[in-house]
């Protein structure tokens, strides 16, 4: 028995929406091979995305053929509801094979089986899993097709989540709320980074009473210290010692979806300057929150966090958010709006968003996130966690 998450209904409409994107942009078939979007339009999950697999989307067929490794076909069968003929595996002598063979080639043989082998296809030539050797043997297999660049086109759809997609996000954000705490928890003095990663993670899992959770397509963030001026750095053997700033950035995940939360706190008494600029994070966190919704322009929610910290003599040239939700390693973000200058993408109802305007100096930085939906009143947070700067 298929164990997707959304009814059959559900995928049918994302499927026939992307074909009224591809017809839109006159495609005779689309190449999907970011595990995001496999998932997106038929429930597709495994990981099975470190070799080459994908999605064959035709404008006059019902179903997407999925193309994979032979051993994940059984996860097609378990975690779809395509039919059998919609299944093509490929024998495990294509797999990263010292022989003349390649996965595209296995695609290039469904792409002529349905007679568009001389067509315009869809191709997304930036995503994390379709390599630079996908393409050229692409090319190499069907000299006489037009190949194109569509890397967004199944995002842009995934913008806009239906109530199923968000309640799964709230769930994720009951999760993150664990995590969180969980994290904080551990943070203290004398304490290795590597067990306050251990208890973000155990709640991360854990979920709630009600349900489980999934696996981060982020691990938790953890930098201390020094380390805090830049926000990506994982944990290691290092021990949390009085005086510490601590970044925390972690998501709750449920069914694949995310609601990311970053939060900072200090070992001791913070000193005066770092209080101020978590202070001030906050202030310009709520005044991005309290103009987003619908019909105002990414870059208009990115303009209240800039003006707001101007005022105390802060600049921070980075985006502060992004649109975000389904998502696999390495990334949850969507890959097509983002708050900042520029971005004249407008608001609608049932966006999300993860809002992250962290400040990162030299010697310290200060991190808060929110992960939000837009709806008709305006922004509504997912978590409820307080927005301030800790302390252990």
């Amino acid at each position: 028995m298929s164990r997707t998450v959304f009814p059959s209904s559900e995928y049918d409409r994302r499927i026939e929406r992307t074909k009224a994107r591809m017809a839109e942009e006159g495609l005779d078939a689309l190449f999907v091979s970011d595990p995001a979007n496999m998932n997106y339009l038929t429930g597709y999950d495994g990981w099975s995305f470190y070799v080459h697999q994908g999605l064959v989307v035709l404008p006059d067929r019902d179903e997407p053929v999925w193309v994979g490794r032979s051993m994940d076909a059984n996860g097609a069968r378990a975690t779809t509801r395509l039919d059998e003929d919609s299944l093509r595996p490929y024998s495990d002598d294509y797999v990263q094979s010292p022989h003349d063979l390649h996965p595209m080639d296995a695609v290039a043989d469904v792409l002529e089986e349905f007679g568009v082998d001389d067509g315009r296809i869809g191709l997304e030539m930036d995503a994390y899993y379709f390599t630079a050797k996908s393409y050229t043997r692409l090319q190499s297999n069907l000299p006489e097709a037009t190949f194109e660049d569509h890397t967004l086109l199944v995002n842009w759809i995934r913008i806009k989540k239906t109530d199923a997609e968000l309640e799964y996000m709230r769930e994720a954000a009951r999760i993150s709320e664990n995590a969180m705490q969980a994290g904080l928890d551990a943070v203290e003095e004398g304490v290795p980074e590597y067990e306050a990663a251990e208890a973000i993670y155990s709640a991360l899992i854990d979920g709630t009473e009600e349900f489980g959770g999934d696996y981060p397509s982020i691990v938790p963030l953890l930098p201390s210290g020094d380390h805090t001026g830049t926000p990506h750095l994982t944990w290691s053997d290092r021990t949390f010692e009085d005086g510490d700033p601590v970044l925390i950035e972690l998501a709750g995940c449920r069914h694949r979806y995310h609601s990311p939360l970053a939060r900072t706190t200090y070992v001791g008494d913070p000193p005066e300057e770092i209080q101020e600029t978590a202070d001030i994070v906050v202030e310009g966190m709520e005044a991005a929150l309290d103009v987003a919704e619908p019909g105002v322009t990414c870059e208009a929610v990115e303009q209240a966090w800039r003006e707001t910290i101007a005022q105390y003599g802060v600049e921070k040239k980075d985006r502060i958010g992004y649109s975000m939700g389904l998502g696999y390693p390495p990334d949850w973000g969507e890959h097509t709006a983002s708050l900042r200058p520029g971005d004249e993408t407008v608001l609608e109802e049932n966006m999300t968003f993860h809002t992250i305007p962290g400040l990162w100096f030299d010697d310290f930085g200060v991190e808060l996130s929110e992960t939000f939906v837009v709806t008709s009143n305006g922004a509504e947070p997912l978590a409820d966690f307080p927005r301030k700067l800790f302390t252990s």
